[in-house]
């Protein structure tokens, strides 16, 4: 009995001491957490925002060829920081996608900001999202606070209450502004417009429409200045091969039926088309060399073809303007002559890759024995989804076999307009290097349809 007293006794003093020891409060532990500005980006505006399917999100996106940009959790630090763009004219001017301690000179802040007024002394292109809404004020500091203190992948470096400012950075007009036209601004030349018309919520856009000049007589073009709403993702201009093949005029036509689906009479129309000027800056401003221009025939039309993105769940509004200026006859020393090097004989085995290489030698106007040369001032390329990388190459001379154009994405080709144009002597011409990968079970050869294929060189040229 009275060890059972004992046992009971030393029990109830050790869940005493027990729970003396649980009610003591406990020292308090400095405990400091850390928050990653980065982190913060990523979360809250990168993903949500850039990476998305079609955008940013892998290497699989249908864009990526065009930026070569991933910006998905756990890749986006390593392909911002101190990366060089694919952006032509941020290259030029040596931006780096994210310089650290300098948003002036990171192109991530510059596709961030729509500021019109922003983009006055260089344009980087269409600004992001594209297809959606300009990120917050808030957003936008944040960036540029980031970049500015040194881009750190780890650290707290930005407040992050400037995240939950929603003030809009950019509030387009309601009334698009107009571009001013070639007469308005002193000059001699005409202005085309694309009316507003309706991109629907989640939906790509990309119409064509024929405008005519109206001109009495042969004009010399020697600038093309274009203009667009936010959300534009490129705006081309094209002339016609074939003028018995003509669309109707200032009839609208969508690339994509309502379900998504191409439209055929569309698609057939486009392999008409020979490229004038534009491309994915749709804002761009392109000058030939001085006492050079483009002659346009009597009573000539040209085909408009914006493009648009919506990704939100309201409707956008596209519109577009193209001026030409154009330039009296006696100012002309070199008109400018449309490449259209065109290879019609291929074909392409089914399930392989196949690589079609064609010289080109034949210029109008370049005369043999004349000790003149041929000058490139500009190139594009043209083929269908199965085309996946596009060089042209000088053949023959000092230069043989060295690359002057390369491109991978089929269906936004680069432009590239030579500050330097290229000189061509006798015996020299150029050469398209195609690779197409068939993964169909059939064998594709030139066609008109987006089921054949096509081997194209485009551009500007002139005999001097």
């Amino acid at each position: 009995m009275k060890n059972t007293f004992y046992v009971i006794l030393v029990t109830m003093s050790l869940l005493a001491c027990s729970k003396s020891s649980v009610d003591v409060p406990a020292s308090p532990i400095s405990q400091t957490a850390t928050i990653n500005s980065f982190d913060l980006l990523q979360d809250k505006l990168l993903t949500p925002s850039c990476a998305t399917s079609g955008c940013h999100l892998s290497i699989q996106d249908a864009s990526y060829a065009q930026h070569g940009l991933v910006l998905a959790k756990g890749l986006a630090y390593g392909n911002l920081i101190g990366a060089t763009p694919k952006n032509s004219v941020a290259v030029a001017n040596k931006l780096q996608r994210v310089k650290k301690f300098s948003s002036a000179e990171s192109l991530l802040f510059h596709k961030l900001n729509w500021d019109l007024s922003h983009h006055v002394s260089a344009n980087y292109g269409a600004p992001m999202p594209l297809g959606g809404k300009a990120v917050s004020k808030g957003q936008l500091d944040f960036v540029q606070k980031w970049i500015e203190a040194g881009a750190p992948d780890k650290g707290e470096v930005v407040d992050a209450k400037l995240l939950d400012d929603t003030t809009p950075s950019f509030t387009e007009p309601t009334d698009f502004s107009a571009l001013d036209s070639p007469v308005k601004e002193g000059k001699t030349g005409f202005q085309l417009k694309v009316d507003r018309f309706i991109v629907p919520p989640n939906f790509e856009r990309e119409i064509f429409v024929r405008r005519p000049l109206n001109n009495t007589e042969a004009v010399y073009v020697s600038r093309i200045k274009l203009k667009s709403r936010a959300n534009s993702h490129h705006l081309v201009v094209y002339d016609f091969r074939s003028k018995l093949m003509l669309p109707n005029m200032d009839e609208l036509r969508d690339l994509r039926n309502s379900d998504n689906s191409l439209n055929i009479n569309t698609v057939l129309q486009m392999s008409n088309h020979i490229f004038l000027g534009g491309g994915t800056d749709p804002n761009s401003d392109y000058s030939f060399p001085e006492g050079t221009a483009l002659k346009l025939p009597i009573n000539s039309s040209v085909d408009l073809n914006p493009h648009y993105f919506n990704k939100t769940k309201d409707n956008l509004y596209g519109e577009n303007y193209v001026n030409l200026y154009t330039i009296p006859q006696s100012q002309v020393k070199n008109v400018v002559n449309m490449i259209d090097f065109n290879n019609s004989s291929f074909s392409l085995p089914p399930n392989q890759t196949t690589v079609i290489t064609k010289d080109f030698f034949s210029f109008d106007g370049f005369v043999k024995g004349s000790g003149k040369s041929v000058i490139i001032v500009s190139l594009t390329s043209h083929t269908h989804e199965r085309g996946k990388l596009f060089q042209i190459k000088i053949k023959g001379g000092a230069r043989d076999g060295e690359i002057i154009y390369e491109d991978n994405d089929w269906a936004h080709p680069k432009v590239i307009n030579y500050a330097k144009p290229i000189a061509l002597k006798e015996g020299e011409g150029l050469t398209s290097v195609v690779t197409y990968v068939n993964n169909t079970n059939n064998t594709l050869r030139f066609g008109l349809t987006s089921e054949d294929e096509m081997d194209i060189i485009f551009g500007y040229y002139y005999i001097q």
